[in-house]
């Protein structure tokens, strides 16, 4: 300090004076002083403070040579850190799913629409879920076959009566306003073949059951049936002079498949019992009677279910006690139905 009053300050003795309170004669003598002996007082300081940087230096090139201690003074630090600063988490920690790209469909406007398919083959797209399909004007000659409801920015999927699949999106089709359009004219199906069924789903992972008139089946996911190609996929292998029946949503994997064959036998197992598959034959549903026999009929039921049977102006209801002899394994024949019952024209579900 006092070698740096002497070296800056104008008037070095009057600041040593008042800084130190010192006499005239201890300021004159100090500024008597030689220099060096002042510096030496320096000199001292800054190989003391040399020493300590030297040491400082040592100690963390020792840390940096070391990755041991180097993890040892980063834990030591963290915990001394939390001690500090920490306080209990304010958020969760919540696992989330795989993240996926966003796609058009996803982006597009979600409204409900219902699908409607014309026996011609005409299709067309009303906005809603509470329109008629069937009160619908169609061209002449042509009634209503199938419509399916969903979002807008959900497929449509249609199958044809040779087991291949088609996907379109509902708002590339014409307004219920018009008599729609043919589906030849978006779809390439094979030569005679017809559009048997349209379907939607707002879950691609709703799995359905697929079963054919030959009496095999198995049980696929919505997404299967996705093929946004005009040619379409083949979903089902249908045996010669069999058709495709009406795909079944599974909402409960303990349900049971109700079939009954064109002869008037009713098996009934667990649906679980048929594979599940991307595409495929499937397996036997029911053993049928001869070549004239067929599955005509499935359905998917609860323990609780009751049904009623129409044959003509005749009808037979069928509550869960009378439904436990019609339980037998998969593949088996199945139990006959009443006598002048066996023709059915409908079937009821009683929940």
């Amino acid at each position: 300090e006092v070698i740096e009053i002497i070296r800056h300050e104008d008037e070095p003795k009057q600041e040593l004076i008042n800084r130190f309170a010192l006499t005239e004669i201890q300021g004159e003598a100090i500024l008597e002083l030689k220099l060096r002996h002042l510096a030496k007082l320096e000199e001292m300081r800054i190989k003391g403070e040399q020493s300590e940087l030297a040491k400082e230096r040592d100690h963390l090139q020792a840390l940096l040579a070391s990755p041991k201690k180097l993890s040892d003074l980063i834990k030591k630090e963290l915990k001394e850190d939390a001690e500090k600063y920490g306080d209990d988490r304010r958020s969760p920690i919540v696992e989330r799913s795989e993240a996926k790209a966003i796609s058009e469909q996803e982006l597009t406007p979600s409204d409900p629409v219902t699908v409607v398919l014309s026996e011609m083959g005409w299709v067309r797209t009303a906005k809603g879920h509470d329109i008629d399909p069937a009160g619908l004007s169609y061209k002449s000659g042509d009634n209503f076959k199938a419509a399916a409801k969903g979002k807008s920015n959900q497929p449509v999927i249609f199958i044809d009566s040779t087991g291949r699949s088609y996907a379109i999106e509902p708002n590339t089709l014409p307004s219920a306003r018009s008599q729609g359009e043919p589906l030849t004219g978006k779809l390439a199906l094979p030569v005679g073949a017809t559009v048997e069924h349209v379907l939607m789903s707002q879950n691609g992972e709703q799995k359905l059951l697929l079963a054919s008139s030959a009496g095999y089946g198995f049980i696929c996911q919505f997404s299967d049936l996705v093929a946004r190609n005009r040619n379409g996929k083949a979903i089902i292998n249908l045996p010669k002079e069999s058709r495709i029946l009406m795909p079944i949503e599974i909402t409960s994997e303990d349900s049971l498949l109700l079939s009954i064959t064109k002869e008037g036998r009713m098996l009934i197992f667990p649906v679980k019992d048929l594979p599940e598959l991307a595409k495929g034959k499937g397996n036997k549903i029911v053993s049928l009677s001869g070549a004239n026999d067929c599955l005509a009929y499935t359905l998917l039921i609860t323990q609780d279910t009751s049904i009623t049977l129409y044959v003509g102006k005749r009808k037979l209801t069928l509550y869960p006690a009378d439904l436990q002899k019609f339980k037998a394994e998969r593949a088996r024949k199945g139990t006959p139905l009443p006598r002048g019952l066996q023709k059915i024209d409908k079937i009821e579900v009683n929940e």
